[in-house]
């Protein structure tokens, strides 16, 4: 609901309620549109401000806080890139690690990687601009027949983030795809990490819900990034990626 809409009902609730039961007639109104950023403060109760100003230092100092640094610059684009396989990676990873036996393929949408990732220090806030969704890891068991579903509608759409697999797009079909160096086969039960949102079918991930078993995992994709940098920090290591040719366009 709009601001000046919803601005409105509550001062008709207002006035109808602090007038029952005499009759009143709206006869006049108006809105202004107001930014909920850095320019609403001037608007604000002094007292309420003073109350949050605490809360809001130690916020802005945890947000700022450097957990890494990054050895380029990564940005999203088709049909792969470097932050894309970069996130796609972690989430092959972590979701290896919680079946105790490498997964075979990790998928993720290039629509839900919010923000680039420069090349220098990496805060907790550039984490929550990349990612500021409460999406989850899932883990899903799905067949060949409905991987291979899923894949042409990456080939569609020019590409999407994946790992584990390489497949090649020509003339918006997927060709000459392998998971883990071999071709799909139909019947094989193939696993697959993913977030919750897109377990679910969306953004026209629909072969997704096919899935015949699907385990959360309640680890939440910000929180993975977030640890995948420190750890990498912690270990000595800048965080990096590469094109790797996991998803080529072929021109003929």
């Amino acid at each position: 609901m709009k601001f000046e809409k919803l601005l409105s009902y509550l001062l008709l609730f207002g006035f109808f309620g602090a007038c029952s039961p005499k009759v009143a007639v709206v006869t006049y109104w108006q809105s202004d549109k107001i930014a909920l950023d850095a320019q609403a403060d001037t608007l604000a109760d002094s007292s309420y401000l003073s109350y949050i100003h605490p809360f809001k230092v130690r916020m802005e100092a945890e947000m700022g806080a450097v957990i890494g640094t990054s050895a380029v610059d990564m940005k999203v684009h088709r049909p792969e890139s470097l932050l894309s396989n970069l996130v796609a990676d972690v989430y092959w990873h972590e979701a290896s690690g919680i079946l105790g036996s490498p997964v075979d393929v990790a998928v993720v949408n290039l629509g839900g990687i919010r923000a680039g990732l420069p090349a220098g220090d990496i805060t907790r806030r550039k984490i929550f601009e990349i990612m500021p969704f409460e999406n989850e890891l899932v883990i899903l068991w799905l067949r060949g027949e409905h991987l291979i579903d899923l894949l042409e509608f990456f080939a569609s759409v020019g590409g999407q983030g994946v790992s584990g697999l390489q497949m090649e797009i020509r003339n918006q079909e997927a060709v000459n795809i392998l998971v883990g160096g071999q071709p799909i086969e139909m019947d094989k039960m193939y696993t697959l990490a993913t977030n919750d949102y897109l377990a679910a079918g969306n953004d026209g991930m629909t072969a997704l819900n096919r899935a015949e078993r699907q385990q959360p995992t309640g680890l939440k994709i910000r929180d993975m990034l977030m640890r995948y940098v420190q750890k990498e920090t912690a270990a000595g290591r800048h965080i990096n990626a590469t094109l790797d040719g996991r998803i080529r366009v072929i021109n003929e």
